[in-house]
């Protein structure tokens, strides 16, 4: 599988028809590409340098975080209405699971 598009990263979130969505996708993706390519210290990737498909789905679900709140904000209160947002404060307990299988704990 090849690294994961802006445009699946918009899709994920139900916006790929949004440029500013696919943009703003772009621009975080390679960072959290190389976040999991250091948590995994180069494992789950190919011979070709493209995640495994496992990989690659943390890669979406991460960025897609990331994404759709790049100011980090936690809640937004409008009179009596106060909504949380999700934030990107790391990988959720799922992608670590998924991550930690490649992850080599030891030398």
């Amino acid at each position: 599988m090849s690294i994961p598009t802006a445009e699946a990263v918009a899709a994920y979130l139900g916006q790929g028809d949004d440029f500013d969505v696919v943009t703003l996708a772009g621009a975080h993706l390679p960072l959290i590409v190389e976040i999991v390519r250091t948590y995994t210290r180069g494992r789950g990737f190919d011979t070709f340098d493209q995640p495994l498909p496992s990989v690659a789905a943390v890669i979406i679900s991460a960025t897609a975080r990331l994404t759709n709140n790049p100011e980090g904000t936690i809640t937004v209160s409008i009179d009596d209405y106060q909504t949380r947002r999700t934030v990107f404060e790391g990988f959720s307990l799922i992608e670590r699971q998924v991550l930690d299988s490649y992850r080599r704990k030891a030398a």
